[in-house]
């Protein structure tokens, strides 16, 4: 009898040295990087509070990495250059994150992790393109591929088909191989900007009774056409948000918004989710430091 009870301790003190106190709820059985880390959560949340704004904001962020241009630098002078990352760059820093034991996690686990305190794999992060551009298909899929990542394709519905845009082709291979099509309006215009009283549009020059359907409802059919799925996650043009523009994307159905690098309104803390923009000065292994740190803190 002594002797089971000797095992027992040890049993017990072992589990409990190996818990996680890295401050984000994480699966027990976490696949290894380059295993799929983002199968869908099957549990019911149904009967289960949603955690108040304060609960939310407490959870420990998770990092969101945002990206536009993966090419060669065009213009290094410029300001734009900003959003360009060379296809080697990207690589380095996908290779990186999966050394380091990096999981990709997309927004229905974010989602379930904030309001309900799911469990997310160990070392978490989100990839996040803008914009729809060619490369972000053609030379990003294929590095992220590697490890089993997967991304969130914030699509500008204005932009499919044309010339160094994805195709529909394209969008709908991303949704059927496990990524997640997004919302990023119909054409980029800021949300701050938007009418809500019937306009002329200066494009199409039709009367228009609200931007807030002509950007965001019309947009969520056509997306929803083309992926297949449910379109429940929208990402601000610019990450330039509003706080008057929050309950218009909430009552047409989006669960979460992404912005930028500004502070979260510790009131919406669904609806100014935080990305940052990955620079092309950036090393792999300045890229990690700068992810820690921006993540870490406000």
């Amino acid at each position: 009898m002594k002797n089971y009870f000797l095992l027992f301790a040890a049993l017990y003190l072992t589990a409990c040295t190996n818990s996680n106190t890295t401050g984000i709820a994480t699966k027990k059985t976490a696949s290894a990087p380059g295993k799929d880390s983002t199968a869908v959560d099957t549990t019911s949340y149904a009967n289960q509070k949603p955690a108040d704004a304060a609960t939310i904001m407490a959870r420990p962020q998770v990092p969101i990495l945002c990206y536009h241009h993966i090419r060669e630098l065009q213009m290094p002078a410029r300001a734009s250059s900003g959003y360009e990352v060379t296809p080697a760059s990207f690589k380095a820093q996908m290779k990186i994150l999966a050394d380091s034991g990096y999981h990709s996690v997309l927004p229905d686990q974010l989602y379930n992790y904030l309001v309900y305190g799911a469990p997310l794999p160990p070392k978490p992060f989100m990839i996040t393109f803008d914009d729809t551009d060619e490369e972000q298909f053609s030379i990003a899929k294929p590095e992220m591929d590697k490890y089993n990542f997967k991304a969130v394709y914030f699509i500008m519905t204005i932009s499919i088909n044309r010339p160094r845009y994805m195709t529909k082709e394209q969008i709908r291979q991303l949704s059927d191989e496990g990524h997640v099509i997004a919302s990023h309006t119909w054409r980029h215009d800021r949300v701050d900007k938007y009418l809500t009283t019937p306009h002329i549009d200066r494009d199409s020059k039709k009367t228009i009774d609200n931007d807030w359907d002509l950007q965001l409802v019309d947009t969520r059919k056509k997306l929803e056409e083309i992926s297949g799925k449910e379109i429940h996650y929208f990402a601000y043009p610019f990450g330039i948000w509003s706080k008057a523009g929050i309950p218009e994307i909430r009552k047409r159905g989006f669960k979460l918004a992404f912005q930028l690098s500004t502070k979260r309104d510790p009131e919406e803390p669904l609806y100014t989710v935080r990305r940052m923009i990955v620079s092309p000065t950036w090393s792999a292994e300045g890229m990690l430091r700068v992810m820690k740190s921006t993540f870490g803190k406000e």
